[in-house]
């Protein structure tokens, strides 16, 4: 078998066999195969697509190139929720304690953050000495006992998927559904999860800027799951406002905390129960009417809480923060971004606002680089909302006072200010399985 032919077959559109496939994973990930030659056939697939059955294989083989968790000790169907990336989006802290309150399995690894989209372990270790390193054994143990666990990934996972990842990065070929989807889905393979939902962004603040773009990206992900024996349902959310009203580590946990008292933002508690249910139907626990008396009685009853709390006591963290917020850092300088006009807020440039707070310290610029968990933005208006001239949109949090001018200004001119009411759409735009 020779990579040439392989890249001349699928320069002709013509489908590559199993076992061509594999070959080409084996042999890049073992230096056998160099890099101008994946790259050729990296974009060919860019201009020519794969089917389900290549896309399938290819991704099954990306999670083989590394280790595969087995959680088959964990009594149930395990479950896992991804989130494609958004600004605010803390879902997996509400949703995780949900299902499990509900008897549902979360055996949940997650990624830090990068750019404008923040990381659910970045939000996490915002809670002091809460652990997100867990052996396997642990792991398993924590799911069994308290129906959660959520960890950081293993260094080991997919490692075929960070090689091509690099390469994509520099030759032109991120941009890519099929790539996209095999991607992200050969973690999830390889962290061993029966069901996961999928929570694919749409909008200003997402990789998608599109609903049909969604929709692609979300059919192709779940071709990927059922070709590979998983149950997988995909829910598109909007990302063109952030989601709730917290953006940076600190103060999400401080809202994942409200919402779990019953007061948090209503688009946050609303997506939050919806995704819960569909997490508890893929876990074949009930039909999806009754799972949504279930989490929402979870939420109303306080036992999503008692979850939360159990997952940071579990995880060596302290879980006074659920009864004191002041435990959790916020940065000592704030400034007021105050509204130039009487009107409305008619669109949020999501990205830009997620920039702003990255620019406070909340996010990284680089790989592994710094964090500022106190950091961050707390929004008072959003899309739809009637603002007043000099009425505060928004508070900006820092450790560092020099940062606040141009974040400000950032923020400032992600917002679209006008006479009109505008449109808002429910969180939720369409559901794909």
């Amino acid at each position: 078998m020779r990579m040439y032919d392989i890249i001349l077959k699928k320069r002709s559109n013509l489908p590559l066999t199993d076992e061509e496939i594999r070959f080409v994973i084996s042999g890049y990930v073992n230096g056998e195969i160099p890099d101008y030659q994946v790259s050729a056939l990296l974009m060919t697939i860019v201009f020519n697509g794969m089917n389900a059955r290549e896309l399938g294989t290819l991704t099954l083989a990306m999670a083989q190139s590394g280790h595969m968790v087995d959680l088959s000790d964990i009594d149930g169907i395990t479950v896992d929720k991804h989130s494609t990336g958004g600004v605010g989006d803390k879902t997996t802290l509400i949703i995780g304690p949900l299902v499990a309150a509900c008897g549902g399995k979360v055996a949940k690894m997650s990624g830090r953050g990068l750019g404008h989209t923040g990381g659910t372990i970045d939000k996490m270790e915002s809670i002091p000495d809460l652990k997100v390193s867990l052996n396997q054994e642990a792991f398993i143990n924590q799911v069994n006992t308290i129906g959660i666990a959520v960890i950081g990934q293993s260094e080991g996972l997919a490692p075929a998927d960070k090689k091509l990842y690099a390469l994509r990065d520099v030759t032109g070929t991120v941009d890519s559904i099929p790539l996209i989807a095999s991607s992200v889905m050969s973690k999830k393979l390889a962290s061993g999860a029966q069901a996961i939902l999928l929570d694919v962004k749409v909008g200003s603040g997402a990789f998608m800027k599109t609903l049909d773009d969604a929709r692609a990206l979300a059919k192709a992900m779940v071709d990927i799951g059922k070709e590979n024996g998983r149950s997988v349902k995909a829910v598109l959310t909007d990302m063109d406002r952030p989601l709730g009203h917290a953006i940076g580590n600190a103060l999400e946990i401080r809202e994942v905390i409200d919402t779990l008292k019953g007061h948090g933002p209503q688009d946050l508690t609303h997506e939050c129960l919806i995704m819960a249910a569909h997490m508890l139907v893929l876990s074949h626990i009930c039909d999806y009417e009754t799972a949504l008396s279930h989490v929402q009685e979870a939420l109303d009853s306080g036992a999503a809480l008692d979850r939360l709390r159990m997952m940071i006591d579990a995880q060596g963290g302290d879980s006074g923060v659920l009864d004191d917020e002041s435990l959790l850092a916020i940065g000592k300088f704030t400034y007021d971004v105050t509204a130039p006009q009487d009107g409305y807020i008619t669109h949020m440039n999501t990205e830009q606002c997620g920039i702003a707070s990255v620019m406070l310290g909340a996010g990284r610029t680089v790989k592994d680089g710094p964090i500022d968990y106190s950091a961050g933005i707390v929004m008072h208006k959003k899309t739809g909302d009637t603002v007043r001239a000099g009425e505060s949109i928004a508070t900006l949090y820092a450790s560092d006072e020099s940062l606040l001018a141009n974040a400000s200004k950032t923020y400032l001119e992600a917002i679209t200010f006008g006479q009109t009411a505008p449109a808002v759409v429910d969180t939720i735009l369409d559901m794909v399985e």
